[in-house]
């Protein structure tokens, strides 16, 4: 469902990401890994159109993007971002509407939907999410654990295909952080295909098929994850993970 092949991308002080490659099928929940500057952030954003790529090419169903290409197909770029939702570290809402309207607005303005129609499925993603009782709501009168809760019901208000994380607790004191899990692991076992940059390796472990590791602009190793996290072969993904759960 989601190619990418190796993907280079270059800012002016330096390279980001070194020929990155990966696929996430339909129903897949894939998991990226790695310290903290190593591209994966970036490789979300080239996975969505957010960010051109030099080199390489990135492949959702029948929609393709290739490197180099400084101006690409706005239709192309339109319906890829449609067909991949993403929920960013910083919730974005818009702060002057309710939560109610903030998950309605894009069926609303960019899919053209009737507003009782979007107001209803709204209502129905915001009970799942365990909002039922804040649609009038505005963010600043949320947490942050249930503005992100906001930010996924609106990503999952326009039906996507898939669904980009990129470390969606790390603003999140422990507490918040699990409450996002929680509803990021119902999605999973609902068959939402995902793919999920975090530094949370208790639900790399628990919920992902596959965990990809990045260093230094590539993946490293990927892999089930009692293969990742238990068996990886690269001493660098070891030294990583042994930091990271505190071993």
């Amino acid at each position: 469902m989601i190619s990418a092949r190796n993907l280079v991308k270059d800012y002016g002080t330096g390279r980001v990401l070194n020929g990155v490659s990966l696929s996430v099928e339909k129903g897949e929940v894939a998991v990226v890994i790695g310290p903290s500057g190593c591209g994966k952030s970036t490789l979300l954003r080239c996975l969505n159109g957010l960010e051109m790529f030099q080199e390489g090419e990135v492949q959702v169903d029948e929609l393709r993007l290739e490197g180099g290409i400084p101006d690409a197909d706005s239709a192309v770029l339109l319906a890829l971002r449609r067909r991949l939702g993403m929920v960013f570290q910083q919730f974005n809402l818009f702060p002057h509407m309710s939560t109610l309207d903030n998950v309605t607005a894009g069926p609303r303005f960019a899919l053209g939907r009737p507003r009782a129609d979007a107001e209803k499925e709204a209502r129905a993603l915001l009970a799942r999410v365990g909002l039922a009782d804040f649609t009038a709501a505005r963010p600043e009168q949320l947490s942050g654990g249930q503005q992100q809760r906001v930010a996924i019901a609106r990503a999952l208000a326009m039906h996507p295909a898939a669904i980009l994380f990129d470390e969606p607790t790390s603003a999140l004191d422990p507490r918040m952080a699990n409450e996002v899990l929680r509803v990021m692991a119902d999605l999973a076992r609902s068959g939402q295909t995902m793919v999920v940059v975090t530094h949370a390796m208790g639900f790399a472990r628990r919920v992902a098929q596959t965990v990809h590791v990045m260093f230094a602009g590539q993946v490293i190793e990927c892999g089930p994850p009692a293969q990742v996290f238990d068996r990886a072969g690269d001493e660098r993904v070891r030294a990583f993970l042994a930091e990271a759960e505190g071993a």
